[in-house]
């Protein structure tokens, strides 16, 4: 009758384990273990124990380094496909070498390459298998030549899902047989290449000749020109040198109202003006019934766009792209301002819509482009291409939020939250040259912690620079302004501050009241000096990840606007919950037919060759490592 605590002791203090019973779960276990030692020594076994589930053997993981583990040092599916070609690598010698550390904030996850491990080379592409055109990086070209080795060790397998091949094989007279390429004569002669382009529904693609003349420098800017001219003359005036500094001020004249009267008449005498003003904004409108999807890195490509505006989106973004790489005319970087033919269907209103006068909402679109630039040349000669070549643009936006060191580092970005003046003078310019596209910016909070700087210049944005005021030049031009309720130094961990947003939209709002009871005045302002309609629209933008987040944003912090961004990288039908105003939980088969959709949108921007599954899968890869939060 001793209890267990005794029986303990006695064993403590004399030995003796047997009088302990041996538990249930115990002996199966054990029972488990010889088991399994028998079935490694060839025993056959079909009982089934209960509490143990049966898995088969081809399935059963065991760990690594063990004598079971074939699954070698694989450790996700990209290596695995790749495992057939370890042995051709060469090993890598990194004795001496520092390790890069890792940044972000998904510093664990670790994605293989969407591409064939070896590729097969440019010059043998689109020739055929016995082509006497050789490559001209000759044996130092790290692709490989020899075709039929390609398709044999390192390309991967085609997929299922098309039919047929691009390929046959033909007899030479020597009676060697030769791939060569084949293509579908009746498609070709009965579609142009202007026919392909828009049947793939694809829009901004800009002309090849367009593209080789910026690679050249003969395309032709004439506004940008004129306008840059006019900033260089400006700069080299010192005593005219005060759009970009802020004015000095003399102590002895602050409390003499005709000196500082006298000093403005001076300064205003001094001043050359730009050499034209803005032409007259076209109207737009950001309101509570258009959700706004966030210009996202990497992730706000094509595809998942065309997806989420399915699912109900109003606006859309591109991904930044940088100015110079435009102006310059790189492939890459001009693919990001392309856009679906869904992206210029008008936005949706609601019969109750507040929209500024003369908006025309048959004649709107959805998408807008956003650039990032370090030099007000740059951002002006980016415009006036952009809304030459680009005819489907709402807006182009400037982002002045960009937290990654890079950018930063070149003074673009998040960088120039700490040069407000230089800012105020990239957005004048933008604004003078886009025709009638307007210009709007995305901010931070500011650069530091505890150091918020955006209300003050939100401030700057909407009224102008104290020289501005002194030269009535009036607004920047700055038709919508979205916060991130982040600083740089925050990136995107802690909570966004919807409070300082709120401060920031009562501002903007009493500009706009201001604005109203000047109208039919002698002192309203000049209209192609202000933003569209008079009005400036202020979006915020953090921690949107339901239909509660967003119309509590609506409601409390009183912006016209949300911008959602990691929220709908982790549920894209976030915005179909806030059209139908309730919490939608979509089941396992309608969550699957949203990633098959997404890979047929992929397939159809980015081709269903070996390039385009690549690519689509590893954007696919990348948009499901939020997806499964």
């Amino acid at each position: 009758d001793d209890s267990a605590v005794t029986k303990a002791e006695k064993i403590e203090r004399h030995g003796g384990p047997d009088d302990f019973p041996e538990s249930e779960a115990k002996r199966i276990k054990v029972d488990f273990s010889a088991n399994e030692e028998a079935k490694g020594s060839g025993a056959k076994t079909g009982e089934r124990r209960k509490g143990v589930a049966p898995i088969k053997p081809e399935y059963l993981v065991h760990p690594q380094g063990s004598e079971r583990d074939k699954s070698g040092a694989l450790k996700d599916d990209d290596a695995a496909e790749g495992a057939a070609h370890e042995p051709a690598r060469q090993p890598s010698d990194n004795r001496g070498k520092r390790k890069e550390k890792s940044r972000g904030q998904n510093t664990s996850r670790n994605f293989g390459s969407s591409k064939d491990e070896v590729g097969l080379c440019g010059s043998r592409m689109t020739r055929p298998e016995f082509s006497p055109n050789e490559c001209q990086y000759g044996e130092k070209c790290r692709f490989e030549h020899n075709l039929r080795k390609y398709l044999k060790d390192w390309k991967r397998e085609d997929l299922t899902t098309f039919e047929g091949s691009h390929m046959t094989e033909r007899e030479a007279e020597d009676g060697r047989k030769e791939l060569i390429l084949t293509e579908n004569s009746a498609i070709k002669n009965s579609s142009s290449s202007e026919v392909k382009s828009a049947s793939s529904g694809t829009l901004n693609d800009i002309p090849v000749q367009a593209r080789t003349e910026l690679t050249k420098r003969k395309f032709k800017t004439p506004k940008a020109d004129a306008y840059n001219k006019w900033l260089d003359s400006q700069a080299q005036k010192p005593d005219d040198q005060t759009d970009g500094q802020a004015v000095k001020k003399d102590p002895d004249l602050e409390a003499d109202v005709d000196g500082q009267k006298q000093v403005r008449e001076d300064n205003r005498a001094r001043y050359v003006s730009p050499p034209f003003l803005p032409s007259e904004k076209r109207r737009i409108y950001f309101g509570p019934d258009t959700p706004v999807l966030a210009p996202l890195t990497t992730q706000g490509n094509l595809p998942f766009r065309r997806l989420c505006v399915n699912l109900g989106a109003q606006l859309t973004y591109s991904e930044m792209a940088m100015s110079l790489p435009l102006i310059q005319g790189q492939k890459s970087e001009w693919a990001l301002m392309r856009a679906h033919e869904t992206e210029a269907i008008p936005p949706s209103l609601s019969p109750t819509s507040a929209v500024v006068k003369d908006y025309d909402n048959a004649h709107d679109l959805k998408f807008g482009a956003q650039i990032a630039a370090n030099k007000p040349w740059q951002a002006v000669k980016t415009a006036e291409i952009l809304t030459t070549l680009c005819p489907h643009l709402r807006l182009i936006d400037l982002n002045c939020g960009c937290p990654i060191d890079l950018v930063y580092r070149a003074g673009a970005g998040s960088a120039l939250l700490d040069s407000q003046a230089k800012l105020e003078k990239i957005v004048r310019g933008m604004n003078a040259v886009s025709n009638d596209v307007p210009i709007t910016v995305k901010i931070r909070m500011g650069t530091k912690d505890n150091k918020p700087t955006a209300l003050k210049l939100v401030e700057r944005l909407v009224y102008g620079g104290e020289e501005a005021q002194i030269y009535g030049r009036g607004s920047s031009g700055a038709a919508a302004i979205t916060l991130h309720g982040r600083s740089r130094q925050q990136r995107y961990t802690k909570s966004a501050d919807w409070e300082y947003i709120a401060d920031c939209a009562a501002l903007i709002k009493r500009f706009n009241e201001k604005g109203d009871e000047l109208v039919d005045t002698v002192n309203e302002a000049d209209p192609r000096t202000q933003p569209a309609g008079g009005k400036v629209y202020f979006i915020g933008n953090g921690d949107c990840y339901s239909c509660d987040d967003y119309r509590r944003h609506l409601s409390e912090a009183k912006v016209d606007s949300v911008m959602v961004a990691r929220g709908a990288l982790i549920k894209p039908w976030v915005f179909e919950e806030i059209e139908k105003g309730q919490y939608l939980d979509k089941s396992a088969t309608e969550r699957l037919a949203l990633v098959e959709q997404f890979v047929r949108y992929g397939l159809e921007a980015w081709g269903s060759d070996e390039i385009g599954v690549g690519t689509t899968r590893r954007f696919l890869l990348e948009w499901l490592s939020f997806a499964y939060r």
